[in-house]
């Protein structure tokens, strides 16, 4: 096998950051990773710190990595609006393909990381199970602006390109803007530290829809052989666990979990009612000797109330991956306890 050099854009991310670890765990990769903050270099692994909207720091800090073969996107900037989230996030992508393309001649592949707002579920209920080749909605939306730009941009070019669709993904990471797992988790403890019961802050409808997650060790597999599969080329794929379930059933099993008692769901903005608990939590860390993490890096209410307020099915088809060759599955009851009792391992939570 040719040497592959793998450039990890959003290297900090949940997502990122578990794509890195597979790619290092099955080897054959040198791995780079982009991200504002930048890391700590190990093995097989460095890191490089840059600002992505700035296409000047962006070529200068990509110009030497001649050797880069496969990009693999995950990078996200948050806005206040839909509308908003589309210049940021498409001159990222523009800044790295810009910067990478004139100087890494044996570039193959560039992935990008999507999501279900293709299919329009932020908006509202959309036609499920969602499959790939479903009719686009009406704009903005950033996620199908970079995909376009790729198609563009790949006409005449040697490279490919793919395109990930994951549902909600759950694995672990800190300061991430889209970490359901974590807003659960640091949500349950806190209610038990207060002695009250664990209630579903979410939409009545939520309570009883259909969902499906991503296990973040999944998605990466998943990108990788993608990425690397010939008969993958230029295509999106959905990509999840492989089951589905209503909150109304895997709600008790998580409050058992934590030892908490379940009581009837309760509508209630995660961001409002949990603004006011940065010093329980910094009591907490005290108390159970918990890793010094800051309250705003533990979690997002914010991204907690935009899913628990899908009072619709949020399902798609995951058929075309199965049929391209890709069969691995992950139970989703089983992720869920994996990351909590890894997050209490690690003494992120108690």
């Amino acid at each position: 096998m040719a040497p592959r050099t793998a450039l990890v854009v959003g290297a900090r991310g949940v997502i990122g950051g578990n794509l890195i670890e597979h790619l290092d765990r099955v080897g054959g990769w040198t791995i780079i990773g982009l991200s504002r903050r930048g890391g700590a270099n190990q093995g097989s692994v460095r890191h490089i710190a840059v600002d992505l909207l700035d296409k000047d720091d962006t070529a200068l800090k990509l110009n030497s990595l001649t050797g880069v073969t496969h990009v693999f996107y995950a990078a996200y900037q948050d806005r206040a609006s839909w509308a908003e989230l589309v210049p940021p996030n498409l001159a990222m992508l523009t800044n790295v393909v810009d910067a990478i393309e004139p100087v890494a001649p044996n570039l193959e592949h560039i992935s990008l990381m999507q999501g279900y707002k293709v299919y329009g579920a932020h908006l509202g209920p959309f036609p499920t199970p969602a499959r790939e080749d479903d009719p686009p909605h009406m704009p903005p939306e950033f996620n199908v602006d970079q995909q376009q730009f790729l198609e563009r941009r790949q006409a005449d070019a040697a490279w490919s390109w793919s395109a990930l669709r994951p549902s909600v993904v759950a694995g672990i990471g800190l300061g991430n803007p889209m970490n359901l797992a974590m807003v659960i988790a640091v949500y349950a403890s806190i209610s038990k530290e207060l002695g009250v019961p664990f209630r579903f802050p979410g939409k009545p409808g939520a309570y009883t829809s259909l969902i499906e997650m991503t296990d973040s060790g999944l998605l990466a597999e998943a990108t990788a052989w993608v990425a690397t599969n010939p008969g993958s080329r230029n295509q999106a794929f959905n990509i999840t666990n492989g089951d589905m379930f209503r909150w109304s059933s895997m709600w008790p099993k998580i409050a058992a979990f934590f030892d908490l008692d379940v009581a009837p769901p309760l509508p209630m903005s995660l961001s409002d009612v949990m603004a006011d608990k940065s010093e329980l939590w910094d009591a907490m860390v005290a108390k159970h000797a918990l890793a010094k993490t800051p309250y705003s890096d533990v979690s997002s209410w914010q991204f907690g109330d935009f899913v628990f307020a899908w009072d619709y099915d949020v399902i798609a088809d995951t058929s075309k991956s199965r049929r391209a060759g890709f069969h691995t599955y992950v139970d989703s009851e089983a992720m869920f306890l994996r990351i909590f009792q890894s997050l209490r391992d690690q003494r992120l939570i108690p």
